[in-house]
């Protein structure tokens, strides 16, 4: 495992486990998990992200997965992960760089799972400092706060970014400040 030298203070630290196979990186248990085999000139990179302080109000749900073999695994609540999906949209410091498979995501969400833990954004902005008003953030403010940050985007480098990583790229061509103004529009707020 090499760790990911960051260029930035903060809680989240990464780390990058590298193998040249898929049967050497995927094993649980001492079994190996491989369905398919990977050229051996191919090397298989996974990032993992460790949050050592992540900001409270946040629900969790276990999943029970059954393949490669029977395990559980306790993630975020959708609405949780939402949220921080929102944030990065809203607040993600690239310099001039668009990041692209954040609004893609937020199209995932809008049309998936549409529920986003506003309380719990409310605990990110505050954690990084970019909700610093004493008043508790509404649906409202949210909303302003979302189209501006679409009134900013620079849709097509946003395109340009997430394209190589969608199997159908010409679903991106609906891609418009209007189209996630309408996106934006479906978030439901809880």
């Amino acid at each position: 495992m090499t760790a990911k030298p960051k260029t930035t203070r903060g809680a989240v630290r990464s780390a990058f486990l590298k193998a040249g196979t898929l049967e050497h990186l995927l094993t649980i248990g001492g079994v190996a998990t491989a369905t398919r085999s990977i050229p051996s000139n191919q090397t298989i990179k996974v990032k993992l992200e460790v949050d050592r302080d992540p900001p409270g109000g946040f629900d969790t749900q276990t999943h029970f997965l059954l393949r490669p073999l029977p395990f559980s695994v306790r993630a975020y609540a959708l609405p949780d992960l939402f949220a921080g999906k929102m944030h990065a949209i809203l607040f993600r410091r690239w310099k001039k760089r668009v990041k692209g498979r954040d609004w893609y995501d937020l199209v995932w969400f809008a049309a998936n799972h549409p529920e986003l833990h506003l309380a719990h954004l409310e605990h990110r902005m505050r954690q990084s400092s970019d909700w610093t008003s004493h008043e508790t953030l509404d649906a409202s403010t949210f909303q302003d706060m979302l189209t501006q940050a679409v009134a900013a985007l620079d849709v097509g480098r946003a395109v340009r970014d997430v394209e190589p990583f969608v199997r159908h790229p010409e679903s991106l061509e609906v891609w418009s400040p209007e189209f996630f103004l309408h996106v934006a529009g479906r978030i439901q707020i809880v």
